[in-house]
């Protein structure tokens, strides 16, 4: 072999090397994700448990979890800081976003994070006829390999029967997050239905994880899913498996969870 011939092997073997580094670092991400709705912790059998909670979400290893009528603090929960000790039990980062106070403390919803929560603020939803306030708290997550911030909404919207409030917060989320490029996901209890209003604006902006219906509730036999993960930009992501979990005590919703993958 001539000189100029090893030089143009080595050349060739290092751009083979260089393209394979990079089809290596460009390898989507997979991420589990699940939403719970806790109802402060208390079972439909009226004992108000977290270990039991944490187990439910410790069942599938999560990575990011949306969680639902949280309380701080409150009386009726013994004044328990319910974030904190899921964050503990569960072994996962915690933010928490009030929105009402209550018997001395507050309610509201949580983030649970295995990767470090860069930073977090809770945003107030639209409250029409003196309902419940409601909210989104919004999470910027610190994952590994992804140059950006990951954005994590958890939410519960209005529960009346009247779709107006609902329909407001839908649109208020899409304004929320309109001109921001970054991958996010939107995970809570939307208290309606596939095909409803509000689900038909967010889905405007919004992938639902699941084409066809997954029933969270009643929690013993469901029959209607009210509790959803949605992801943005659609081309970033992919949907690999969505269920709902089989436990029917620890809370009055049963937990749904996904597994998705994001493209770098």
């Amino acid at each position: 072999m001539t000189k100029f011939s090893l030089i143009a092997a080595v050349a060739v073997l290092s751009m083979i090397n260089v393209a394979s580094w990079n089809t290596v670092s460009a390898e989507p991400i997979r991420l589990r994700v699940l939403s719970y709705n806790i109802h402060h912790g208390e079972g439909v059998d009226g004992k108000r448990d977290l270990p039991r909670i944490a187990n439910v979400i410790r069942s599938v290893q999560p990575d990011l979890v949306a969680l639902q009528e949280v309380d701080q603090n409150a009386k009726r929960s013994g004044n328990v800081d319910q974030p904190q000790k899921l964050g503990r039990l569960t072994q996962m980062n915690v933010a928490f976003g009030p929105n009402i106070k209550l018997q001395g403390g507050h309610y509201g919803n949580a983030i649970l994070s295995r990767f470090p929560i860069a930073t977090h603020a809770n945003h107030r939803l639209p409250n029409l006829d003196d309902g419940e306030q409601r909210g989104v708290l919004a999470a910027e997550i610190s994952v590994p390999k992804i140059a950006e911030k990951l954005l994590i909404l958890a939410t519960h919207f209005d529960h009346r029967r009247n779709q107006d409030e609902r329909i407001q917060s839908a649109q208020a989320i899409n304004v929320l997050l309109k001109d921001d490029p970054r991958p996010a996901l939107l995970i809570g209890d939307l208290n309606d239905v596939l095909g409803s209003e509000p689900l038909g604006l967010l889905r405007k902006q919004w992938t639902v994880t699941n084409a066809d219906a997954m029933p969270t509730i009643p929690v013993a036999k469901p029959t209607r899913q009210i509790d959803f993960i949605l992801f943005r930009p659609g081309k970033r992501w992919r949907a690999i498996e969505t269920t709902v979990l089989h436990e029917a005590v620890a809370s009055d919703h049963r937990a749904i969870f996904s597994v998705l993958e994001l493209s770098l």
